[in-house]
């Protein structure tokens, strides 16, 4: 069966879309995701639905969704049992398109790392120029880095000048959190803690009662505290911050650095059984890989 570009374009758009939400996808969607005109896409999913390759939902839920005959028209079968791959342009996940191969070209120049990046998608979704960022890799938690400078529209594959290639660490939080746990006691004061910061080198411990997390404070808590005209005998319960960010010892180190980001912290806690166990900072982050 031969396909117009546009066809597969859509096609496989479709397809990848289907993958990342599990319904049926809208014609406006596919239409924004490839910048074309929704008319035009619609008209293109008739021709493609009588070609038995897509099925029309109906209603103001509805919308379309690849047949078996189009994941085995585009050599795509396997599709369902793979583990997606994403590409970030510019820090922005790039909707419609994952990453199926990546194959370096170019490894033992001093001054050039050239990969070809085989996509499921549009590749005139970029441009020469795009900064992008591809993975992590299901199985090596490779993060890779580069310029697109080329592109080949009938392999639907990127060329990219690579600027920085990471392997994310698999090893669960357990291997990097600081323990013992330097700990206050709910009934604590400002003072205790100026005294446990200063004694241990730390800027932050979490308030504990009957080995149950009930907070955390920090350094800077306690200077807020100060500035606002408490004492040192005030009770760091006035302070702290009731909302800690938990995680459990068995979650990896790479899955961590998403919240640290979301959330606008310094620390987070572990959490095992419910009492806490360890503590993980952005310090211990960054020495691990330092450029993220």
């Amino acid at each position: 069966m031969d396909l117009s570009p546009i066809q597969k374009d859509i096609l496989i758009t479709l397809i990848t879309l289907y993958h990342q939400v599990s319904h049926s996808i809208k014609g406006e969607e596919i239409a924004d995701v490839l910048k074309r005109n929704p008319g035009t896409v619609r008209n293109q999913m008739q021709a493609l639905k009588a070609l038995g390759l897509v099925d029309g939902i109906p209603g103001p839920k509805g919308g379309y969704s690849p047949t078996a005959r189009a994941y085995k028209e585009l050599n795509l079968a396997d599709l369902e049992h793979q583990s997606e791959v994403p590409i970030f342009r510019d820090g922005e996940k790039v909707r419609g398109v994952r990453v199926s191969e990546l194959n370096f070209t170019t490894l033992c120049h001093p001054d050039l790392c050239h990969a070809m990046v085989t996509i499921i998608g549009s590749v005139k979704l970029f441009k020469v120029g795009d900064m992008v960022s591809i993975g992590p890799t299901p199985v090596n938690k490779l993060l890779v880095r580069g310029e697109v400078f080329g592109m080949d529209e009938n392999q639907q594959m990127l060329l990219i000048s690579v600027s920085e290639m990471i392997s994310l660490p698999k090893q669960t939080i357990e291997h990097y959190m600081s323990t013992p746990l330097l700990t206050l006691p709910l009934d604590a004061t400002l003072r205790d803690a100026v005294h446990l910061f200063t004694t241990h080198h730390i800027h932050g411990a979490p308030v504990v009662q009957d080995s149950r997390l009930q907070g955390i404070v920090t350094l800077s808590d306690v200077a807020r505290g100060l500035d606002e005209g408490m004492t040192l005998d005030a009770p760091v319960a006035e302070v702290m911050t009731a909302d800690v960010v938990e995680a459990p010892p068995s979650i990896r180190l790479y899955e961590l650095v998403g919240r640290f980001k979301e959330r606008e912290i310094g620390r987070l806690i572990v959490v095992e059984d419910g009492k806490p166990i360890g503590i993980v900072t952005q310090t211990d982050i960054i020495r691990v890989f330092p450029s993220l």
